[in-house]
């Protein structure tokens, strides 16, 4: 009897985090802004500004963000935020991400920001998220261009 039972409380819990997961919208990831933070000799840091939307009628509570930014196709970085933050339902929340270069490899798309005023960028990583229907890690990618006078399109 007691077998019987933990049968059915497993295949409720499995059928529950099944249901979770069809349920489950994606949030949407988008480039908010560069925010330049140090420069050095051979390098520098930037924070990435990442807009994040809560397209589920319940708030999520990111555990863990990795992330890797790219600009025109060249890494610029890449990392992980281990700090929690909390995006509510359907609403967005900005998430600052720190993220350390070198020189070597971006020229050209440094080029083509001050020359054009704008440059490709991809960021892409998955993140964690605690939910009422269980945790989730998803990946996410994000294409877009950037523009050094009105923000990312």
């Amino acid at each position: 009897m007691t077998a019987a039972m933990v049968a059915v409380a497993a295949t409720g819990a499995a059928g529950c985090a099944a249901l979770g997961r069809a349920t489950f919208k994606e949030p949407t990831v988008a480039l908010r802004e560069f925010n330049i933070t140090g420069l050095g000799l051979t390098g520098g840091s930037v924070d990435v500004v990442l807009s994040v939307y809560n397209p589920n009628g319940y708030k999520l509570d990111a555990l863990k963000m990795t992330y890797q930014v790219d600009v025109d196709s060249i890494k610029l970085g890449e990392g992980a935020l281990d700090g929690r933050f909390v995006v509510q339902e359907k609403d967005s929340s900005l998430v600052r991400l720190p993220v350390r270069f070198t020189y070597a490899g971006l020229g050209a798309a440094g080029r083509a920001l001050i020359q054009a005023g704008t440059v490709n960028y991809r960021v892409r990583g998955d993140f964690t998220v605690d939910t009422p229907l269980g945790n989730f890690t998803r990946p996410y990618d994000q294409k877009g261009r950037y523009s050094s006078v009105a923000g990312s399109r």
